[in-house]
């Protein structure tokens, strides 16, 4: 028996209807592999999230997000829409409770983060993405464009092709006098210092500096004063809260040929926050680093 004409028609539409809903299924669904080789799957992208980490949520706010947090740790402070969000506690040991009551569907964590194991056993969704080097801060941006469902061209690679310009801009600009200088970046007290691999000696090769932490001893080690006085470095680079005097307080740098010569970049907190963070703001980054080679260079200039 032959079905009628319209019978066959609403069949093929059915059929239509439901490959087209098969395919929007498909597209919503996301699914990543995070920093610890854990694939996690969400039904659609995230519109309520958790950050905790400042580099995370400085990434998810560079690809137009920001909107969508919902709680930020303690040390999240850029751009200025992220000091409105609730604050869970810290990184590291944030409020799990309060997390929950947020209701969020992506909590971005660290991988040293305590709390990754007590916040996926109460049903949340967890990331965990900490980028060392800058080839590790692109594919966080990648990662995070992918949970957010943007196309990379319009997402992440736009947003990375912006931030390596913009550095190589600031490699431009740093005096011919400062180039192949011997350098040491502390990243924090310890003393920690920025190796040779990690993001800021990255930036600081592409500043044609020379790193003084051999590249074998990791991406931020912790050292021994000694070892900085035995390099004895023609620049020094470190924060305020490292140094809170503006010189080394310890022993034997006082006779480090760049303390006498008051070759020393120190850098406000506000710096510091933006040096020391592997996301979309690392071209700044590199900017202040260049800015303070050139004073040095002018100061050099005018003592001669």
């Amino acid at each position: 028996m032959k079905r009628a004409p319209w019978l066959k028609f609403a069949a093929a539409l059915t059929l239509g209807l439901s490959g087209a809903l098969t395919t929007v299924s498909a597209l919503a669904a996301v699914q990543i592999t995070d920093a610890r080789g854990v694939q996690v799957s969400l039904p659609q992208a995230p519109q309520r999230i958790v950050s905790l980490l400042p580099s995370l949520t400085e990434s998810l706010c560079a690809l137009d997000a920001c909107k969508r947090l919902v709680g930020v740790d303690r040390y999240s402070n850029w751009p200025a829409h992220v000091k409105t969000v609730p604050v869970v506690g810290g990184g590291l040991d944030p409020n799990v409770e309060a997390i929950v009551a947020l209701r969020p569907d992506l909590v971005l964590v660290s991988t040293a983060s305590r709390a990754v194991g007590r916040l996926e056993a109460l049903g949340l969704k967890v990331v965990a993405l900490e980028p060392r080097t800058q080839a590790e801060a692109r594919v966080v941006l990648q990662k995070i464009g992918t949970l957010l469902q943007l196309p990379p061209e319009q997402g992440a690679d736009k947003v990375w092709a912006a931030i390596e310009a913009d550095m190589q801009r600031a490699a431009d600009s740093v005096p011919p006098a400062m180039r192949g200088k011997r350098v040491y970046f502390e990243a924090s007290r310890g003393p920690y210092a920025a190796g040779e691999k990690s993001f800021i000696g990255e930036t600081l090769t592409l500043l044609h500096l020379r790193n003084v932490i051999d590249a074998k001893l990791g991406p931020f080690p912790r050292i021994n004063p000694e070892y900085v006085v035995k390099a004895d470095p023609d620049v020094l680079m470190a924060g305020e809260r490292s140094w809170k005097t503006g010189v080394p307080e310890y022993p034997g740098w006082a006779q480090m040929r760049a303390v006498k010569a008051g070759a020393i970049c120190q850098f406000t907190p506000d710096q510091s926050d933006v040096l020391v963070r592997p996301g979309p703001r690392m071209a700044e980054a590199a900017h202040i680093l260049a800015r303070c080679l050139q004073g040095l260079a002018q100061k050099q200039g005018a003592s001669k």
